[in-house]
């Protein structure tokens, strides 16, 4: 097993209910044996053997691999981190915002440009209204001809993505949901720079903050096995959403090389309705997946315990299990009554069921 750094291991202790119970409390690897709060021990990784508890009045030494109780509490930790973001967004829906933007391909790229932007469209997530920015649009107000679109593209280009930030500076209290537009091929950063290059200055920047990938809180809701891929259209047909006016990767590269840019525009609106729609499943618990339960939460003793301490109904129902396991040997082992000097007890036969010596009652 690969050693532990030691700050990820200060950081697994911070997180779970386990402490050191040996002297050695800033050591770069694990320690040989653990105690939970719960006063068993626990003999943590490299152990070769089970030995006594460092703590006296601790017993009942188990062997667990610390590396499964720390990956299984990570993955607890980013649950609660995306059920956060999921519940920041259901009480701000007036001030939420569901983007996406369709562009050239950036797979086909061979001169090292970056690909051109064709349309953003941006819907309240609550109301449903939309705002969109295409160069079709651009160029009409522009009094530019469709078949000019090519030869004015970059000019064309650099007004759309002026108005985009002008839009954005007046929303940056707003919470921004969209799916996977995270990095400089694909994301914020991408417009960002695409209008620098056009020798545009962006007015204003959304705070890491509010920004919230429903593509990755999912995979930390539900697993990365929740859905196939490509995961967008795979959950559309699990959940029974239209795909009208919805392109696919293939598809819309194939747009921009025929310039049907408002085909392009169309499957941009389409996708933030859906995106909406997925969002708006997930904050009522509807949306149908492939996932499990134990791909949700994991198994694993570490995670009980983790919970146990940090979510008052685990807490009570260990509680409630710990005092039916005082209660429960206590009656059992109780004797029943004996009767009283001088009373008579009856046996019962067993194939009449009437006791013995007792006349049947006359009927």
């Amino acid at each position: 097993m690969a050693p532990y750094s030691k700050a990820s291991w200060h950081t697994f202790l911070r997180t779970s209910p386990l402490r050191w119970t040996g002297p050695h409390q800033l050591s770069a690897s694990p320690p040989k044996l653990l105690a939970c709060h719960s006063g068993a021990a626990l003999a943590g990784p490299g152990s070769s053997h089970l030995r006594k508890p460092l703590d006296a009045t601790l017993a009942n030494v188990f062997y667990i691999d610390l590396s499964q109780v720390a990956s299984a509490l990570a993955k607890v930790e980013r649950r609660r981190a995306a059920r956060k973001q999921i519940d920041d967004i259901s009480r701000n829906k007036e001030h939420a915002l569901v983007i996406h933007y369709s562009c050239e391909s950036f797979y086909d790229r061979t001169d090292g440009k970056t690909p051109r932007i064709t349309s953003i469209a941006i819907r309240n997530f609550a109301s449903g209204q939309t705002e969109s920015f295409s160069i079709h649009k651009v160029a009409e107000l522009s009094g530019c001809p469709p078949e000019q679109i090519e030869a004015r593209y970059d000019e064309l280009e650099k007004k759309m993505l002026g108005e985009y930030f002008d839009y954005l500076e007046s929303h940056l209290t707003y919470e921004w949901i969209h799916w996977n537009m995270r990095d400089i091929n694909y994301g914020f950063a991408a417009i960002e720079h695409r209008y620098k290059v056009l020798k545009g200055r962006p007015k204003a920047k959304i705070d890491e903050a509010r920004r919230h990938d429903l593509s990755r809180i999912m995979v930390a809701l539900y697993g990365p096995d929740y859905i196939g891929h490509p995961r967008m259209t795979m959950l559309m047909e699990k959940n029974g959403i239209k795909a009208l006016n919805f392109l696919v990767g293939l598809e819309e590269a194939a747009a921009f090389q025929n310039k049907e840019f408002v085909k392009l525009h169309q499957s941009t609106l389409r996708k933030v309705d859906v995106i909406a729609n997925i969002c708006e499943r997930v904050l009522d618990g509807s949306l149908k997946t492939d996932a499990k339960w134990r791909d949700k939460y994991g198994i694993h003793p570490g995670v009980l315990m983790d919970l146990a301490v940090k979510h008052w109904m685990f807490s009570l129902f260990g509680l409630a299990v710990g005092v039916a396991g005082l209660i429960v040997p206590y009656f059992s082992s109780k004797e029943p009554p004996k009767p009283a000097s001088g009373q008579t007890t009856l046996k019962t036969n067993p194939e009449l069921q009437q006791p013995v010596g007792k006349m049947p009652s006359a009927r």
